[in-house]
């Protein structure tokens, strides 16, 4: 590899593979050496551009890898075969999924072009392929017939309630495909007021699935809905809206 570990990182890597086996998944040698490409350009680019507040190692394996690859928990994301990851900010959870999960394919959707950008060179650097990534607000692209209803599934850990998340991603999803939002440990107020939401774009909430990350006391809760009807066509609203005014 071409990461100088020290000892007791080897240690910390010994347990993130653990963890991923506790998730049901088992890296290759190739796939580690990605995982740890993908820590050493994070934390190198993180020193000129504001990727992530975590950079301590440990933290990314757990916070930033696992976790991402934690949605693999949840049986709906076996039945995704392309998937959009909106609003992926530096890469999660679609570059740790696309690691582990090589045979699906990922699109990766985001605001800021250099956060676009750095991924790009990431995807090169790591050798990926059947992954694409766009420079864009979800509700412009989600407008394009090319990206409206023309995914399996979207994995999204993006900061925005419910409702919003629901409008920036649900028109993505083809019907009879899912949505998957990986949410915090308290779920149920948001849940509330998204409902209507999730309803009014297509979608029917399934479940909310709560577990913590292996041999952790981090929980995650995942909102699970499935697109039962395709979204109207007023949604998105425009570029901003959903964010200022959610739908309730």
């Amino acid at each position: 590899m071409n990461i100088s570990l020290t000892s007791y990182q080897e240690d910390l890597l010994q347990s993130f593979l653990h963890r991923m086996e506790t998730l049901g998944i088992s890296l290759s040698e190739d796939q580690l050496k990605q995982f740890l490409s993908f820590y050493e350009e994070l934390v190198e680019t993180n020193k000129v551009m504001n990727l992530t507040a975590i950079t301590d190692f440990e933290e990314v394996l757990l916070k930033h890898f696992v976790d991402s690859c934690a949605v693999n928990q949840i049986p709906e994301f076996a039945k995704m075969n392309r998937i959009i990851d909106v609003g992926t900010g530096a890469g999660f959870p679609g570059i740790p999924c696309k690691i582990a999960f090589d045979e699906k394919e990922f699109v990766l959707l985001d605001s800021l072009n250099k956060r676009i950008l750095f991924l790009e060179k990431v995807v090169q650097e790591l050798g990926l392929s059947k992954i694409s990534l766009h420079h864009g607000r979800a509700e412009d692209f989600a407008k394009r017939v090319d990206f409206r209803e023309q995914f399996d599934g979207c994995v999204s850990r993006a900061v925005a309630n419910l409702s919003t998340l629901s409008e920036y991603c649900l028109p993505f999803i083809r019907v009879g495909g899912y949505f998957i939002a990986m949410k915090g440990d308290h779920v149920d107020e948001e849940l509330e007021a998204g409902k209507k939401a999730v309803e009014l774009l297509g979608g029917k909430i399934l479940r909310v699935d709560t577990s913590s990350l292996p041999d952790s006391e981090i929980f995650r809760s995942y909102v699970v809905i499935q697109k039962i009807k395709p979204t109207p066509k007023k949604f998105p609203r425009k570029s901003g809206l959903p964010s200022k005014e959610p739908l309730h």
